[in-house]
């Protein structure tokens, strides 16, 4: 290990990122996406940061929040130990990366960084929710660290706040809105799968294939486009809520400043002024009494939409009401916002002083309160109160900058049985299934009738971020209650997935097991090595064992069942497009086939690549856990070759049930793993081959499902072979619930000489006469 002595400034010391890939889902490092950097350090293999004089303390001021990062000490300020004590550059830009995006807004926790068998040469596993965003933070780190080191004596120095600020630019961009986050974190918490469908915004899918809805923020695949247009218009809400009943202020449409004093004066002083079909409170002027301010005000309104509405003023505050599916979820009240005179301020200094100086207030999600700005309406309040924003307020003197600020009180609580059916009424009658309801009233807590309160706006989409993070009272689970509606009963919005991977035979097996699902009445998708099929027809000829193509498959809203074939190039440089299968095949493993590629010179790494597809597969209500138990998928399968003594080592990695094939009956860890049931019909199953019969074993009990004579599997070496491929896919149909009769037609038409299976290792086996 080199001392400070032998550190030298002209040389060339970097981080350079050699290669990065983006892991979509489950991979070799966890079940969640990731990107994967491999970095060469090159000379700083010799320099740990305990021998980088300055590099802790630089790195600590910088980034101060280092100090909740754990490490292997698995304790508070671990990690900032670990760099004061003497660690590596990959280690600290994975800390570093991970940090930059939380500060920035993007959730996740998962890192590490791993030597390669090249000195100087690693790996760094970042978690990644969008690519984009995760790469910008893994250069931006490389850059603060390099910075950190102080090698360079002219860039001794880092922009931390504006390396955050860009991410935070780029989040805001790029990433899900807080309305669409809190929805889809709910469906995680549910054990739902949620797929965004686009690169930006927020169109998500929730759920797989036929059982899947999707979200756009706070609109769903059940909000209809005619209650939409219908909320937009005020005019036509109101009309349709009068006439249900639903107390709502008199008013009309009015065309221009004198109509719109006219309808003031037939309606009665003081008035609203707002646009018809405006949205978030723009050009919304509130108790207007003089012809001036209401002629004002129409030509502001009328700047906001394409037509402007006069109401009859409702004494009170407004209030917001959050109708999912016809129940009340949450309630907020809106504020008014005053300063107070001191004699020597003017109006924008007071509201800089006593307002936005609240740190409650800001501009992103973080902050609950908005920052108060002079615009149209605020200016005209003020002109009301007969001041103008360079006004020098007496002392004591309070004036009204805005009437009904943020609705970040949350009184849900508070709210009267009758006002929260009158709200639900409200978004009935316009068709709305999720609605924010805009009501005036003195009292959340009493009857609307008897105060004169009147509902004001029925919205489409409302932002649920005033309901997440309130400015006062407790968070409400709006994300929740959205998800139990799509998706009630428990529901999980799953399709039964099946995932093959293996050395070879994972074409077969994949088309054999997607025909016995297309018999069993399921419409089913299968991407393999040699195409993407919906039931019997190919739509694209080319190698579809991918992500790619099976995320396709799982955004098509006519699959019901799907079937996946996965190589180890695939596992290693995608991950997997689903985070957990009912069934999960390997059909076998010759660890030599994948030798020299990816790094891999182990059979060790072999497995951990493999292994993937059993960790994936669904557990069992014990593996999960009782607090679960009410949420927890139909009972994983891993369909595994019982001569294979490393898919015997991988059986004990499955969180779900184990059915070993084999076409031999007595291998012994097919009789031990028959013996450990309970009962003839309640044991551990298998596949097997007895008496050139095709046999289901469960327990001691089995059943004959046909004779091998009965196959058209092709003859020589390969037989025996094909049959191991058939014994797979039976196994997988068994733990499918297909029925015996079901998987007997299939698999004795299925036709081996007509199946032209390209595989990963096709030439190989040719070669080799397999």
């Amino acid at each position: 290990m080199s001392n400070n002595s032998n550190l030298d400034s002209s040389s060339k010391k970097d981080l350079k990122i050699l290669e990065i890939r983006h892991l979509n889902g489950p991979n070799i490092w966890t079940y969640y996406p990731v990107l994967e950097a491999i970095v060469d350090i090159g000379e700083l293999e010799d320099f740990p940061s305990d021998t980088i004089p300055g590099f802790y303390e630089r790195l600590s001021l910088w980034l101060p929040t280092l100090i909740e990062h754990r490490c292997s000490y698995e304790e508070r300020g671990g990690f900032l130990r670990r760099v004061k004590e003497g660690t590596w550059p990959c280690h600290i830009l994975e800390h570093v990366t991970l940090e930059l995006q939380n500060l920035a807004g993007m959730r996740g926790g998962f890192g590490r960084a791993r030597e390669t068998s090249t000195r100087g040469v690693y790996k760094v596993v970042v978690s990644a929710w969008h690519a984009e965003i995760t790469r910008k933070a893994l250069f931006l780190a490389r850059e603060l660290i390099l910075a950190a080191m102080g090698f360079d004596p002219h860039q001794q120095s880092y922009d931390v706040k504006g390396a955050i600020e860009h991410l935070r630019d780029m989040v805001d961009s790029l990433w899900l809105g807080p309305s669409t986050a809190c929805i889809v974190d709910a469906a995680v918490a549910r054990n739902i799968p949620a797929m965004r469908l686009l690169s930006k915004g927020n169109l998500v899918q929730l759920g797989h294939g036929a059982h899947s809805r999707h979200i756009w923020t706070a609109e769903t695949d059940r909000t209809s486009a005619i209650a939409e247009s219908i909320s937009r218009d005020k005019d036509l809400t109101k009309t349709l809520l009068r006439s249900c009943g639903v107390p709502v202020p008199e008013g009309r449409m009015v065309t221009s400043q004198e109509d719109a004093w006219q309808a003031a004066i037939e309606i009665g002083l003081p008035v609203v002024v707002k646009p018809c079909d405006g949205n978030h409170g723009r050009g919304v002027f509130i108790e207007l009494s003089r012809r001036e301010q209401i002629e004002s005000a129409f030509s502001i309104a009328l700047e906001e939409g394409t037509d402007v509405l006069v109401e009859r003023y409702i004494p009170g505050t407004e209030h917001r009401l959050l109708i999912v599916s016809g129940q009340l979820v949450a309630a907020t009240r809106g504020d008014s916002v005053s300063v107070i005179g001191d004699g020597v301020s003017t109006i924008i200094d007071l509201i800089k002083k006593q307002i936005n100086s609240d740190p409650r207030r800001g501009t992103s999600e973080d902050h609950p309160l908005n920052i108060i700005r002079l615009d149209s309406a605020a200016r005209m309040e003020i002109a009301h109160q007969g001041y103008t924003p360079d006004s020098v307020v007496p002392v004591g003197v309070k004036v009204l900058i805005q009437r009904n600020g943020n609705h970040a009180f949350d009184v849900t609580d508070d709210v009267h049985p009758s006002i929260a059916k009158m709200a639900s009424l409200a978004a009935r009658v316009v068709g709305l299934d999720i609605a924010g309801i805009d009501l005036v009233v003195s009292d959340i807590s009493c009857p609307l009738e008897e105060q004169g309160g009147a509902i004001v706006e029925v919205n489409a989409g409302p932002s649920l971020l005033m309901h997440i993070k309130p400015a006062v009272g407790k968070s409400r689970p709006v994300g929740q209650a959205i998800v139990d509606h799509l998706f009630p009963h428990q529901d999980h919005g799953r399709v039964p997935i099946v995932g093959i991977t293996g050395s070879y035979g994972k074409t077969t097996v994949a088309h054999l097991i997607a025909r016995l699902l297309t018999l069993s009445g399921k419409r089913t998708g299968l991407a393999c090595s040699n195409g993407l099929y919906l039931d019997h027809k190919q739509i694209d000829k080319s190698d579809c064992a991918n992500w790619h193509a099976a995320n396709r498959t799982l955004m098509n809203r006519t699959v019901e069942a799907a079937v996946f074939e996965n190589g180890l190039d695939t596992i290693l440089q995608e991950g997997l497009a689903y985070d957990s299968c009912q069934v999960g095949v390997v059909t076998n493993v010759e660890p030599t086939l994948y030798y020299g590629r990816h790094g891999i010179e182990t059979s060790k790494q072999v497995f951990t690549v493999l292994r993937t597809q059993v960790d994936v597969v669904s557990p069992t209500a014990a593996a999960i856990g009782d607090v679960l138990k009410e949420v927890v998928l139909p009972t994983g399968v891993a369909v595994l070759n019982a001569k294979d003594p490393m898919l015997i080592e991988m059986s004990e990695l499955c969180h779900g049930e184990v059915i070993y094939f084999s076409c031999d009956p007595e291998l012994p860890v097919v009789n031990l793993h028959r013996q450990q049931g309970t009962g003839p019909t309640q044991g551990k199953r298998a596949v097997i081959v007895r008496n050139g019969r095709i046999v289901l074993a469960n327990g001691s009990d089995e059943t004959s499902l046909i004779k091998l004579a009965e196959l058209q599997p092709a003859v020589g070496d390969r037989a025996v072979r094909e049959i191991e491929y058939v014994l797979a896919a039976v196994g997988a149909a068994w733990a499918l619930g297909i029925s015996l009769g079901l998987i007997r037609l299939g698999i004795e038409t299925f036709g081996f000489g007509q199946e032209k299976s390209k595989t990963e290792y096709q030439d190989f086996l040719e070669k080799q006469e397999i």
